[in-house]
């Protein structure tokens, strides 16, 4: 065991205990082979094994998809400011449940929550530690094992990972109260089973859309019906557009924008809690943020469930600073934020210093996408660096160098968006390209 690892150590950036691990698990393989007659070569199963555990370590690549939220690539860039506050959270001790002035046990929510519930206009906040945490939260809390949830049929969502909103109710305890149909639900709908459910859940499908003929309820609509019967409305925004006007781009700029539902309108049309993430258009860390009446918010956040979803202290100062960024009217501090605000014409420019003088590489016309399930079918125009050659090699290339540049490979070539790369990282891609061109 001692010479296989030897072996093969040197070239992997693995600790050599997890080595030795492997070899002594394949070795473990090899000799239940052997006693059924096999003969396997071990070395090139251990590289195998090496490789797949090398190239998964934790790495910072960079995003030159396009797609501002890339899920497999981290969803948002959290702000710089930010980032440093909570690692410098994560890098000792903190407040996180003390109060300072008397050194008595405190809430760990109290600012983050002022925070939240000031920049929606919100009675009350809470986080957890991501968004379907916080719809498992909202069930456990306002139905419980037994409790029934009415859902419109053309609500019912898949989203990435094959997560399924009737499977997490059904988890839960508790029981779905479908209503209406795929593409048309009514408020008489809603009527017929109002009085019987514990809530009324309207989920925004943020990753698909339904044309044709196609009728829903209206926000104020639906909690003018349910008011009457004391039923709490509970919305699942998803993305979260903390503001459906988004005063911070011009009115050019936000047109891909158009019709994703504001956090803020869909409180002021009275809808009980309001549920988003943290990591989309918020632009901030992973995170399922609940903003909404007082009374919901605390029975949320007094459920034994809420514990198992809670969010650390670094976490949470992140998404605190990420929340004053907004209050303090700086949301093009924002990494996702500014990246959208680019003009295709600023993008050009950045790609056209980057790819100059490198031979196989164009500048054209392209589309940006939101990502992350954020705006379906929305597009953002802007420019790429196309790069002849191979696609697969061209991408395996450039992914695998020097700053890990993960791009797009569309029509025969290799696409690098710059709208989704930081601009401190264009030198790098710039080398990255110098580099395959050689």
């Amino acid at each position: 065991m001692d010479a296989l690892a030897s072996a093969v150590g040197d070239a992997f950036g693995v600790p050599r205990p997890v080595i030795v691990h492997v070899c002594r698990v394949e070795l473990a393989k090899a000799r239940a082979e052997i006693d059924d007659g096999g003969e396997p070569n071990v070395e090139a199963a251990v590289r195998d094994l090496l490789t797949q555990l090398d190239t998964s370590q934790p790495k910072r690549v960079i995003n030159a998809t396009g797609v501002l939220l890339h899920t497999n690539l981290g969803r948002a860039v959290v702000e710089a400011r930010a980032a440093s506050f909570g690692a410098s959270i994560a890098a000792g001790a903190s407040n996180v449940e003390i109060d300072v002035s008397t050194g008595r046990r405190a809430k760990r929510h109290t600012y983050l929550g002022a925070l939240l519930a000031s920049m929606t206009g919100a009675e009350a906040a809470h986080a957890v530690n991501n968004n379907a945490g916080a719809l498992l939260l909202a069930m456990s809390a306002l139905a419980g094992p037994g409790g029934r949830v009415a859902v419109s049929r053309g609500e019912l969502v898949e989203i990435g990972g094959s997560f399924r909103l009737p499977e997490l109710m059904r988890a839960n305890g508790v029981e779905l109260v479908e209503v209406g149909t795929t593409n048309r639900t009514r408020l008489s709908d809603y009527e017929r089973v109002i009085d019987s459910v514990d809530f009324v859940l309207k989920v925004h499908p943020s990753n698909f859309r339904i044309d044709g003929f196609t009728e829903e309820v209206s926000y104020a609509d639906l909690c003018e019906l349910a008011s009457a019967s004391s039923t709490p409305v509970v919305a699942d925004v998803g993305s979260g557009l903390i503001d459906a006007e988004a005063p911070w781009l011009g009115t050019a700029a936000r047109r891909w924008l158009d019709g994703e539902p504001g956090v803020k309108q869909t409180l002021e049309a009275g809808v009980d809690l309001v549920l988003f993430s943290g990591d989309k258009l918020f632009g901030g860390p992973q995170a399922g943020i609940i903003v909404g009446k007082e009374p919901l918010v605390s029975r949320l956040a007094t459920n034994p469930v809420a514990r198992a979803l809670r969010l650390d202290g670094s976490s949470i100062a992140t998404l605190a600073e990420t929340a004053a960024a907004y209050l303090d009217q700086r949301v093009l501090d924002i990494p996702f934020w500014a990246m959208a605000a680019l003009a295709p014409e600023e993008v050009g420019d950045r790609a056209s210093a980057v790819a100059r003088g490198i031979p196989g590489t164009a500048v054209v016309d392209g589309e940006s996408l939101p990502g992350a399930g954020s705006v379906p079918g929305a597009t953002i125009p802007t420019k790429v660096i196309r790069i002849e050659g191979d696609a697969d090699r061209v991408w395996k290339e450039l992914a695998s160098g020097p700053g890990h540049v993960i791009g797009s490979r569309k029509d025969g070539a290799t696409h690098l968006d710059l709208r989704s790369v930081i601009p401190e990282d264009d030198a790098v891609v710039r080398a990255g390209l110098e580099r395959i061109a050689r």
